[in-house]
């Protein structure tokens, strides 16, 4: 019985995240700088003899069935599942299948992780039905499903992300996104992979929320939110440029006035914790550091000089942090059959 895997990669951003939710892109134009790290978002699909449909999920622990028959509603329980289901549906509807998925890091973290299953989910239905679809296809297609049809509150970075991988300046605008890969030196991505740190904040938050303040924000033309996307944009720029030149104690200070700028979106976006932890880590010599995706929890991401690294990750710790392990990954969207 053939069995087709995909693997997605999450992404930290490292400026730019908020210039990529409509109506803001659709207006100024939104700018991200981001990179896919070795955490990964799995979808496996295996055919079945019957025309029954199972779901099984890690993350949330749930095992659901449904049959070919019969409509799927959404009801708030695996509508990402179902959303992608119903579209392939129109390329093969007779054969009954089982999918097993899982991620690398919980929803809710800041990864991108519920984007990025979103892909891996197109991508083993592409690699099934053979279907045609380019990278820009699948992750249009992948917003479409997510932010369109169902709804679902959030920008489009993550996305593009996932398919291609790798470092990336991505621009959007109203009429397309373009995907700039960055060519950055060996020795420079050695040298910031070394100098990052990753540290889970202990929470995990509903995105949407935090997302339908900050649209309100500027939808509302509120001075503060509106002069803080700009800067966000401006931001990626700084941090691209610092980053390809290898001026890398200039990111890291730019990273922290993108924290300072982010948390002026949207008051949820951080809390007593996630200031302490930033606050311990500032005590202990890092230059520079954010809160990885809408906010509210998730993962914290710091820049340590290389001697101060291991004394900053134990004093996270004590704090309540959780230091997590992590490599750059250059490759997007992979799939595969057994």
């Amino acid at each position: 019985m053939m069995i087709v895997r995909s693997k997605a990669p999450l992404r930290i951003s490292f400026a730019g995240g908020g210039t990529d939710v409509a109506p803001y892109f659709q207006e100024e134009g939104g700018l991200v700088l981001s990179t896919t790290i070795d955490k990964y978002a799995y979808a496996s699909l295996r055919l079945r003899e019957d025309r029954s449909i199972s779901v099984r999920s890690l993350d949330y622990d749930v095992v659901a069935k449904y049959h070919r028959d019969e409509p799927l509603m959404y009801d708030g329980n695996l509508d990402l599942v179902k959303a992608v289901i119903k579209h392939m549906n129109q390329y093969d509807e007779a054969q009954g299948l089982d999918l097993f998925l899982h991620t690398d890091a919980p929803p809710g973290s800041g990864l991108g992780s519920s984007s990025t299953m979103m892909v891996a989910l197109i991508g083993v239905f592409k690699h099934w039905l053979r279907l045609p679809l380019t990278p820009y296809e699948i992750a249009e297609l992948a917003y479409s499903i997510e932010r369109l049809e169902l709804g679902i509150k959030g920008g489009m970075q993550d996305q593009y992300a996932a398919v291609f991988g790798g470092f990336n300046f991505i621009e959007f605008t109203d009429s397309a996104v373009i995907v700039n890969p960055l060519r950055v030196a060996p020795h420079i991505l050695n040298e910031l992979e070394y100098a990052l740190l990753l540290c889970y904040t202990g929470e995990t938050r509903l995105s949407a929320n935090i997302l339908t303040t900050q649209i309100e924000g500027y939808v509302q033309r509120h001075e503060e939110v509106v002069a803080s996307l700009r800067h966000q944009k401006e931001m990626a720029i700084q941090m691209k440029n610092a980053l390809l030149r290898g001026r890398l104690n200039d990111f890291g200070d730019l990273l922290h006035q993108a924290w300072l700028s982010k948390k002026k979106l949207a008051s949820q976006i951080t809390n007593p914790q996630i200031d302490r932890l930033y606050q311990v880590a500032q005590d202990q010599g890092a230059l520079g550091g954010k809160l990885l995706g809408a906010g509210g929890g998730g993962y914290l991401l710091l820049f340590c000089p290389f001697d101060r690294k291991h004394i900053i990750a134990e004093e996270l710790e004590k704090a309540g942090g959780q230091a997590v392990k992590f490599g750059f990954e250059d490759g997007g969207l992979q799939t595969w059959e057994v």
